[in-house]
C-alpha cells in the first residue's frame, strides 16, 4: 500500500471521471480504505451506481459537472480540451498519482508505436534475469498494456520494479515522471484530442519533464528528441538508442533473427530500446538473450493468423499510422494484398501513398473511410494496379482469398482508427482474425 496515495484524497471531495477499467479500479481502491466516502462518477453512458454511497452523473453534459470537485480522477481518453477548468479543482488521475507517489522503481514508456512491444520486452527480460538470478525482487507490468496501475497498489513495495506503458492519455496531466523514460518515438496521433500535434507532443514529453539527474531518458536517435523539444531543458541523462546500433555493439547484432515474433526495423529498434533499460536495471546479457528468444509475440501486432489455401493471414490492427504499415510490409517482405483503412482523422497520408504508389503490393483493399480516400488518390494519380473499395470486413477478406497470390501473404494493417466502426483495435483484429479462418475453412 502507498499511504501517500491514501492520504491524498483525505478530506477531498472526488469526482471519477469515466467509469471504464481504469475508473473502476479508481472506486475499488477509494472504497477499500474510504468505504463511507461519497463517491461521484461522471460518464456519458447510463449505468448503475455500486454502492449507496456513490453518486451518478450520466448524460451528454456529464462534464460540466467538473469544477464542483477538488479531485477529478481523469479516465484516459476523456478529451477536456474545450472544458474551462477552475484554479480549485485538480485534474489527475491513476498515472500521475502513481508516479508521484508509489514506493517503487518505475520505467515508463510511450510512443506513437512500438510501447507495447517495448514494454513487454522490458518486463520479460527482467522477469527473467531476476528468476534466473533468484533476486527475490518483484516486477509488475502495468498500465496502458491492460492492467491499471491501481489494481497492483497493494503489493508494491519499495524494491519493486514496475514497467509501465503509458499512454498520452495517461501522461497529459501528471507531475512527475518515472526514474527511466523510454520514447519509442513520436508521429501524428490523435490530433482531434488535443487540437494538433503540439498538444499530442506535450502530453508525451510529460514522461520526461520531471525527472532528476539521477534518472535516465532513452530516445530514438534516428528521429531525435531535437526535432520536437528543447534536449537541453530535460533533466534526465539520455540515452540514444539507433536502428544502426548493432553496428558498433556486438551483443546487439547477436540478436538479428532472434525470435520470428520480432520482423522488421521497427522490432529491432524496439529490442535495442529493451536492452538499454534492462542495463540499467542489471540484467546480464545471457538473460537478455534467453528472455527474447522466448518471447511469444503480441495480439494484434503484427500477429500471424494462419495459412489457408496457400496464403498466410497477418493481422495488424495496432498500426493505426501510415509510417507503421510501410515498415511491417517491408518486414514481412511478401505481401500480396494489403487490407487497409478505418476513421479519417486528418492525418497526412503522403508517404503511404507513395509507397503503395510504387506497386510494391499488388491488391490494394481499401475500407472506409481512409482506404477508400486512398485508392481514390491513387488512381487519380495514375495508379494501374489491382484495388477494391469495400465496405465491410466480410467483402475484404472474401477478396483477398480471392486475389492473393498463392504462397504469399495477406496483411491487415489499417493506417487508421478503428472508431468509425469498430469499438477498437482488438475487436477489429478479432473480426478479421475470425474472417480469416471462416473462409478458409469454408472453401
Amino acid at each position: 500500500m502507498s499511504q501517500k496515495i491514501v492520504e491524498y484524497f483525505q478530506g477531498k471531495k472526488v469526482l471519477l471521471l469515466g467509469f471504464g477499467r481504469e475508473g473502476k479500479a479508481t472506486f475499488n481502491y477509494l472504497r477499500k480504505y474510504y468505504p463511507e466516502m461519497t463517491i461521484t462518477v461522471a460518464d456519458k453512458r447510463q449505468f448503475s451506481p455500486p454502492d449507496e454511497n456513490t453518486r451518478i452523473i450520466c448524460g451528454e453534459n456529464y462534464l460540466d459537472c467538473i469544477n464542483d470537485f477538488d479531485v477529478v480522477m481523469q479516465s484516459p481518453g476523456i478529451s477536456l480540451r474545450d472544458v474551462e477548468i477552475s484554479e480549485s479543482t485538480e485534474i489527475t488521475g491513476e498515472m500521475d498519482l502513481f508516479l508521484r507517489f508509489a514506493d517503487c522503481f518505475k520505467i515508463g514508456i510511450t510512443g506513437t508505436k512500438g510501447k507495447t512491444t517495448t514494454t513487454s520486452l522490458i518486463y520479460n527480460i527482467i522477469v527473467t534475469h531476476n528468476y534466473e538470478k533468484a533476486t527475490g525482487r518483484k516486477c509488475f507490468l502495468l498500465g496502458n498494456i491492460g492492467i491499471p496501475v491501481f489494481e497492483c497498489l497493494d503489493e508494491i513495495d519499495e524494491d519493486s520494479i514496475a514497467v509501465i506503458e503509458m499512454s498520452c492519455h495517461q501522461l497529459e496531466f501528471s507531475k512527475a515522471s518515472p526514474n527511466i523514460s523510454v520514447i519509442t518515438n513520436v508521429y501524428p496521433e490523435h490530433l482531434d484530442h488535443y487540437n494538433g500535434f503540439e498538444g499530442y507532443v506535450n502530453a508525451k514529453l510529460n514522461i520526461v519533464k520531471y525527472q532528476t539527474g539521477e534518472d535516465y531518458f532513452i530516445y530514438n536517435a534516428d528521429q531525435g528528441l531535437e526535432s520536437f523539444t528543447d534536449v537541453g531543458k530535460l533533466r534526465g541523462r539520455p540515452v540514444p538508442v539507433s536502428i544502426n546500433d548493432d553496428k558498433t555493439d556486438a551483443f546487439l547484432a547477436s540478436l538479428d533473427g532472434i525470435n520470428k515474433h520480432l520482423k522488421g526495423d521497427n522490432a529491432k529498434q524496439d529490442i535495442f530500446f529493451a536492452v538499454a533499460a534492462a542495463k540499467l536495471v542489471g540484467a546480464q546479457e545471457r538473460y537478455i538473450e534467453l528472455a527474447l528468444e522466448e518471447f511469444g509475440g503480441i495480439e494484434h501486432r503484427l500477429e500471424e493468423v494462419g495459412t489457408w489455401e496457400g496464403i498466410t493471414f497477418y493481422n495488424d490492427s495496432i498500426a493505426t499510422i501510415p509510417h507503421t504499415v510501410v515498415c511491417n510490409v517491408k518486414a514481412l517482405g511478401n505481401v500480396s494484398s494489403l487490407i487497409f483503412g478505418g476513421m479519417d482523422r486528418g492525418i497526412d497520408y503522403t508517404e503511404l501513398n507513395e509507397f503503395l504508389g510504387s506497386g510494391v503490393v499488388g491488391t490494394l483493399i481499401g475500407l472506409p473511410e481512409t482506404g477508400h480516400m486512398i485508392i481514390d488518390a491513387l488512381i487519380k494519380g495514375g495508379y494501374k494496379g489491382k484495388t477494391f473499395k469495400v465496405d465491410t470486413m466480410d467483402e475484404a477478406v472474401e477478396i483477398a482469398y480471392k486475389e492473393t497470390k498463392k504462397g504469399r501473404s495477406c496483411l491487415f494493417s489499417p493506417a487508421a482508427s478503428s472508431y468509425n466502426r469498430y469499438k477498437n483495435f482488438e475487436e477489429k483484429g478479432n473480426h478479421f482474425k475470425s474472417l480469416c479462418k471462416y473462409f478458409g475453412e469454408k472453401n
